[in-house]
């Protein structure tokens, strides 16, 4: 299983998680967003990359409790809630926007 990005193939496992972090890019990103019928927006970006910050510090993809309290502490109450958060990701905030952040999938998720 495999996304293409400009002309070049990227592993991921039967979810849709990449298989090598280092494979992630922007452009692969939007192809991702794209297969979980997300139209990446300034607000989408802005979780993906508070996210990226959050794994490079910690090595670890904060399930979504953790990562809404973080949200919340970094960007404020109005960012930090779980309706703002499930409004950008629907099928789960910290589930797809880990996935979408080339990242692994965050521990506690089902």
């Amino acid at each position: 299983m495999s996304y293409q990005v400009n002309g070049h193939t990227i592993e991921h496992d039967e979810e849709g998680y990449i298989t090598n972090l280092s494979d992630w890019s922007i452009e692969l990103a939007n192809e991702i967003a794209r297969t979980e019928n997300i139209e990446m927006t300034d607000e989408h970006w802005e979780v993906v990359n508070f996210l990226r910050q959050y794994y490079e510090e910690y090595q670890i993809a904060p399930a979504v409790r953790v990562l809404i309290k973080a949200i919340k502490k970094s960007m404020g109450p109005e960012k930090g809630n779980n309706k703002y958060m499930y409004e950008l990701f629907p099928y789960g905030p910290a589930k797809q926007a880990c996935k979408i952040a080339g990242l692994p999938k965050p521990t506690g998720c089902v």
